[in-house]
């Protein structure tokens, strides 16, 4: 299917979700006359934090798998489109990445890309167990995305022993955590990268395959096909999805830049939360490959239904609680993933998002 022509639809004006708390650092956006026109995007900072937001000069953001409409992208697709970037004096470019998360990983640490997400923590302590320097800013989900596809005729997992199980990059920790769990022996399995065709599983050219509970299962739905799916959960694994990553050292420079970062992905996420089917348009407009609008507003709202779900009522979207992230990272002890449970504190760094919000609230300014 050919890509649709770009042609950004006009958005509703955003509601203030916060008022004006920092004097000094968020200053009114210019009205309109219309107040159902958007917001100009003009700059909504003072003129310091912006010259220091505009010196950091282009940042690329590199999407966990194209445009696809998860937490962590289509926020940052849609933060775009909305111009929430520009009002901050942020350069973004957004760059499809293709499911390699390691290798992502690598281009944010060498300073050839600033965020990039990731599919939960435990990745976070694998890339820098391969000496890739990130460290993760902000965690969306606080329950594991992947889950593990398999035919009915799988009663228990035990019988994926001498089978073939399809991944994209690697098992996602959690998956490998619940085969430990459930007694399998995991390297008897034999593991082949399988991309993201989930009609291989039907097909039987692989036994097992690992997805998120957010996109393949709607596929395998839409084929009409039948399938068991094993979530990480039900076996006492914790886990999280949707995490930001950056690079510590470049974050540290640029502290403005990766808070007025969250800044507009925490507005945007608020906007998409109500407006799914606006801002997955946004990422139909980025697509050059062809994009299934209907799939990916599911994507989209089984994803952000989780974080809400997974995210206490007193805490802000993206949280970071170290002692969930401990009980995952022991999970990659178990599994033989990690020899040692590294420092978690240097790896995970909360206060550029706890910079950007009051209690549960993004500070952004009040709207004329």
């Amino acid at each position: 299917m050919p890509a649709p022509t770009p042609s950004h639809p006009r958005p509703r004006q955003l509601r203030p979700i916060a008022v004006l708390l920092a004097a000094g650092l968020l200053v009114s956006a210019c009205g309109t006359d219309d107040p159902g026109d958007t917001p100009q995007a003009a700059s909504v900072i003072d003129e310091e934090r912006c010259e220091a937001n505009a010196a950091a000069g282009t940042i690329t953001y590199i999407t966990g798998y194209h445009y696809q409409a998860s937490v962590t992208q289509l926020e940052v697709i849609a933060a775009d489109g909305l111009g929430l970037f520009d009002a901050l004096c942020l350069d973004v470019e957004i760059q499809p990445g293709n499911g390699d998360v390691m290798g992502n990983a690598q281009l944010v640490s060498a300073g050839t890309a600033h965020f990039t997400p990731t599919s939960n923590e435990a990745e976070i302590l694998q890339a820098n167990e391969r000496d890739h320097e990130v460290i993760g800013i902000a965690t969306y989900g606080h329950v594991p995305i992947s889950s593990l596809l398999t035919g009915t005729d799988i009663e228990d997992l035990t019988e994926l022993e001498g089978q073939t199980l399809g991944h994209q990059s690697m098992i996602p920790a959690p998956l490998e955590a619940m085969l430990v769990s459930a007694g399998v022996d995991v390297d008897s399995i034999d593991q082949v990268e399988a991309g993201y065709d989930p009609s291989i599983l039907p097909r039987d050219q692989v036994q097992a395959l690992t997805g998120f509970r957010s996109n393949e299962p709607h596929q395998l739905d839409a084929m009409d096909e039948d399938y068991t799916e094993w979530l990480p959960e039900d076996f006492g694994v914790v886990g999280s999805f949707g995490v930001m990553a950056t690079n510590p050292e470049w974050a540290e420079e640029h502290h403005t830049v990766v808070e007025d970062f969250l800044r507009a992905v925490a507005r945007a996420f608020d906007h998409c939360t109500e407006n799914g089917e606006e801002c997955v348009r946004y990422a139909a407009d980025l697509d050059e490959a062809g994009f299934d609008t209907e799939h990916n507003l599911k994507v989209w709202n089984t994803e952000r239904e989780l974080v809400g779900a997974s995210t206490p009522d007193d805490q802000p979207n993206g949280y970071i609680d170290l002692a969930m992230t401990e009980q995952e990272g022991q999970t990659l002890l178990d599994n033989g993933a990690l020899d040692d449970l590294p420092d978690l504190e240097p790896l995970f760094e909360p206060r550029y998002l706890e910079a950007v919000h009051v209690a549960t609230e993004v500070v952004w300014p009040v709207e004329e």
